[in-house]
């Protein structure tokens, strides 16, 4: 796929989702299965080294690019999103700040999916604060660390061949954040991986508690060059898993607008469709606005990234706007179909179930507006 362009990629998961994922989404979904054929397609059609250099055997599409793939996929099934999410990050991280030893080691076989990555972040009763993580990284004689702590809802785990953990390297640091590092982990006895947790949505795709019990790592485990640079590399990478967020939510709600539109064009009531009622019409409106209004928000953000900007903010902002329209055009889609929407019959519940993730994942949205008011601020002094 590396020698396609962006209509071309594009293309090809509209094919993908409409020909592989659509069919079969809602019986996968319901039995809570593992998608696993899916995956092994999307590996082949390179969807996890979207954010991975060519000369490492990934695609290197723009982030644009990646968010809207990552849009299209969410529309076939908000799941398969999810699975090259938290992996994308990694890749990303890699690149921007990995060493040359460490990306020579880990892109290639991220690149083909053959090693799949995720971010070890949030932790049990840590949630969106992570400067109070309590995972901790000892420096040992040897010259590496011993990692103990756990982590939670950490999405992949149980396929993860790679586990970027953000954790404390060193605990007497002030301020806190800057005793922080990134340590790339690989799958090990010391590392032990829980079933998967249940979910309101999001299913198929495992999230899973995780604990490091004096896990032995090596120094060149530190992603970059040097230790204490962790909270501002994986601040960064959100900023990459905020917008993939946002293109979750916009392709969860473009499912929900797709579907509510066929429904009302299809569905009549006192002899007209449904989407004549002025009711149902100004639904279909404001739904449509508000998604078209998502997607260009997640595009800017994405555009701010690929011009080497800063883009909390904007990332920030596609987000919580995203995240909450989606829930709203869900239960809109609802609206339109009455009682219909509420059957496990069709896609509407699914849309319903999956779109609360978005909001309270990547950080929840009163963080959001926390780190947006402190750059809108920062940006327009006095």
């Amino acid at each position: 796929m590396a020698d396609r362009d962006d209509g071309e990629i594009l293309a090809l998961v509209r094919d993908f989702v409409d020909r592989e994922v659509r069919p079969q989404a809602r019986d996968l979904e319901a039995a809570d299965a593992y998608p696993e054929q899916l995956i092994e397609q999307m590996k082949q059609l390179g969807f996890f080294g979207l954010l991975v250099p060519e000369e490492y055997g990934g695609v290197a599409a723009t982030t644009a690019t990646f968010a809207a793939v990552s849009a299209e996929l969410a529309r076939g099934w908000m799941s398969l999103s999810g699975a090259i999410g938290g992996h994308s990050v990694i890749c990303y991280l890699l690149h921007k700040f990995g060493t040359d030893a460490q990306r020579r080691r880990y892109l290639p076989a991220l690149a083909t999916g053959a090693t799949r990555a995720t971010m070890a972040l949030t932790e049990p009763g840590g949630g969106s604060d992570l400067q109070a993580m309590r995972t901790r990284a000892e420096p040992q004689a040897t010259g590496g660390y011993l990692l103990s702590g756990t982590k939670t809802w950490i999405s992949n785990a149980a396929h993860a061949g790679l586990f970027g953990v953000l954790c404390r390297t060193d605990p007497g640091a002030d301020p806190s954040h800057r005793g922080m590092s990134v340590l790339l982990v690989e799958p090990g006895p010391d590392v032990s991986v829980s079933d998967k947790l249940g979910k309101l949505g999001y299913r198929g795709v495992e999230a899973c508690e995780v604990v490091f019990d004096d896990v032995a790592v090596p120094a060149e485990a530190v992603l970059g060059e040097r230790s204490g640079e962790g909270w501002a590399q994986m601040m960064r990478g959100l900023e990459i898993g905020r917008i993939q967020v946002a293109a979750r939510a916009v392709g969860v709600a473009q499912a929900a607008l797709d579907d509510a539109t066929s429904y009302a064009q299809q569905r009549t009531a006192f002899g007209r469709p449904i989407w004549q009622h002025q009711g149902v019409g100004n639904l279909l409106a404001d739904m449509a606005t508000k998604v078209q209004a998502a997607r260009l928000l997640m595009i800017d953000a994405a555009a701010v990234v690929d011009e080497g900007r800063r883009a909390d903010m904007e990332a920030g902002m596609a987000k919580l706007f995203a995240s909450e329209i989606a829930m709203q055009v869900a239960l809109d889609a609802m609206r339109v179909h009455g009682g219909a929407g509420y059957s496990t019959d069709l896609d509407i519940q699914r849309y319903f179930r999956d779109a609360p993730l978005m909001i309270i994942g990547e950080g929840t949205n009163e963080i959001q507006r926390n780190v947006i008011a402190a750059q809108w601020i920062a940006r327009h002094p006095l």
